[in-house]
């Protein structure tokens, strides 16, 4: 112990770190915020709606905070629905009572009701984002959060002239809740979007918009960072600049080393932050979003939104770009495998935890007795979606994380799989007698601090996706992605374990694989779902158990006061 007391290396680095956690002290702010979530009138496509929206704008409040800073956001749910609220990517260290997915980490806002979510944004720089997580609702209830570096402290490449936040959406010509309601009521899949929309609005190539159109000014020789969120509700999408270079420099909520391409594609959930240099003719040029379609025969929305990149004193005509195929999977996996960590990443090489969970569609059959107008997905079934099998169901009585703390029995059981019950051919001609998934609410449970590997393994069973996969309360490493069945002998010598991305959704990738891994930091219920909310919905979700650890700050918190019941 003398040795390391007197150690000029470890006394130099306790005064680093006292005086960097004393300069947080000092430079950390509370910002308080009221969410009123209420119908607002909403005119898009020549027709107005009674939308929900937070606090009669769509999309909502962007939230801008710098890294330590600390968010109370009071929300009051004056709407018709139940409602919650989640803050995409934050990694709510010992907050899971304010991460807010419906019945996993509390139960839902009752019309009327209120509830104050409180956590500190720690150690996380970039684009995040919220939105609810009730039903269909986010839809039109999401908004930016933008984490700027702490005070005094830079970004790691050339301040910017101008930032701007991109929010990619989709709208429907009618109630999205009835949508889903409808797609839930017949079991088949549900209607596609009408439009899609930046910053709300749909752009010039749609019907009574082009006076709405978002413009995004700039000026000759500047530099702009660009926060680009999919908020999209069930499509992965692609992004353009008419004729202009995009630098990426982040992702999720973390640097990444930069890189350069012509096109972005983002999944639900994720969020790309670019610099673009105003290098070209001042004139005006299209920003451009249209879907990334990759499951074949699956119905999706082939329209184009845009918004407009403009110069100074500009006029002219927009230019407008060239976008990928719809069905376009080289360019998706050239931009995809293009991501690295900034720095040397301390990815756990010894782990405690290999799962390897398939991930897919699937259909239940209807029993004989089943009326037929509740049976139209094919052969008289109901669409389902599982991992591992498992459809995941979820509770109605308590919150998961509310039987965790609680102990309370019946709501959860903890055998969920570590590996598919039957090895198959998953990305092959999968037998149908493997097409109908058994139905529970089956977690796994992990130690605090364990270390995780999880092979993501997409199936073809139904139709073969690319599925966004987002995980609550963490980052992960991505170490590798590929195509077919993943094969531990050959593949594993693809992994990335110097450099990795941090993210927390990961494109997997139409009949492949991706392997992430985390250290279980982090106590609470986490939720881990495809973003594309028609497959939530359908059961393509699991969650993770994280006990506390030993220490009083490796604890999850009391639950609040105003935590709302069921």
């Amino acid at each position: 112990m003398e040795g390391v007391l007197h150690n000029p290396i470890h006394n130099t680095l306790r005064v680093f770190f006292l005086l960097s956690s004393l300069l947080a002290l000092t430079t950390a702010k509370t910002h308080n915020h009221d969410f009123v979530v209420q119908e607002t009138k909403v005119t898009r496509l020549c027709k107005t709606l009674n939308s929900i929206t937070v606090n009669g704008q769509f999309p909502g409040p962007t939230l801008e905070v710098n890294n330590g800073d600390t968010l109370v956001i009071h929300v009051t749910n004056k709407a018709r629905y139940n409602v919650t609220i989640h803050w995409h990517g934050v990694r709510q260290m010992t907050t899971a009572w304010a991460d807010g997915p419906e019945f996993i980490t509390q139960c839902p806002i009752r019309p009327g009701g209120s509830y104050t979510y409180r956590f500190t944004i720690s150690r996380q720089e970039g684009t995040l984002w919220w939105h609810a997580h009730s039903s269909w609702l986010r839809a039109t209830v999401y908004g930016a959060i933008v984490i700027h570096p702490r005070e005094g402290y830079p970004y790691p490449f050339p301040k910017p002239n101008r930032e701007s936040v991109i929010m990619l959406g989709e709208w429907w010509d009618a109630n999205p809740i009835d949508v889903i309601r409808e797609a839930t009521r017949t079991g088949s899949g549900p209607n596609v979007s009408d439009a899609f929309t930046i910053n709300g609005q749909p752009g010039d190539l749609y019907k009574c918009s082009s006076q709405d159109t978002v413009k995004v000014r700039v000026d000759s020789g500047e530099t702009s960072l660009i926060r680009v969120i999919n908020a999209a509700l069930n499509q992965q999408l692609f992004f353009t600049i008419a004729s202009h270079k995009l630098t990426v420099v982040g992702a999720d909520g973390s640097y990444v080393k930069p890189f350069t391409t012509p096109v972005l594609m983002l999944g639900p959930g994720q969020t790309t932050d670019i610099l673009m240099q105003a290098d070209q003719a001042p004139a005006r040029y299209y920003i451009a979003a249209r879907a990334y379609a990759s499951g074949q025969g699956v119905p999706f929305d082939n329209t184009t939104t845009t918004a407009v990149l403009e110069y100074k004193t500009a006029t002219s005509k927009p230019i407008m770009p060239p976008l990928p195929a719809y069905n376009d999977t080289a360019t998706v996996t050239a931009f995809t495998t293009r991501f690295k960590s900034l720095q040397i990443a301390p990815v756990p090489t010894v782990l405690d935890h290999s799962l390897f969970i398939t991930m897919g569609l699937g259909i239940h059959q209807c029993p004989p007795e089943t009326p037929a107008q509740n049976c139209q997905a094919p052969n008289r079934s109901r669409f389902a979606a599982s991992m591992n099998n498992v459809s995941f169901v979820f509770p109605s009585n308590s919150s998961i994380l509310e039987a965790h703390y609680h102990g309370i029995p019946g709501v959860f059981t903890t055998d969920f799989p570590a590996k598919p019950a039957v090895t198959f051919d998953y990305t092959g001609n999968v037998s149908r007698s493997l097409w109908q998934p058994i139905f529970g609410t089956k977690v796994y449970k992990l130690k605090y601090g364990s270390r995780v590997q999880i092979v993501l393994q997409g199936t073809s069973i139904f139709t073969p996706e690319n599925h966004p996969i987002h995980l609550h309360g963490y980052d992960f490493y991505i170490l590798a992605e590929g195509f077919g069945n993943f094969n531990p002998k050959t593949d594993t010598a693809k992994f990335n374990l110097v450099d990795p991305p941090l993210r927390n959704t990961v494109s997997l990738p139409i009949k492949g694989w991706a392997v992430i891994r985390f250290v279980a930091d982090n106590p609470g219920t986490w939720i881990m779902h495809c973003h594309l909310d028609v497959h939530l919905g359908w059961g393509l979700a699991t969650v993770f158990v994280v006990e506390d650890g030993p220490a009083p700050w490796q604890k999850l918190e009391k639950p609040p006061p105003d935590l709302p019941v069921c």
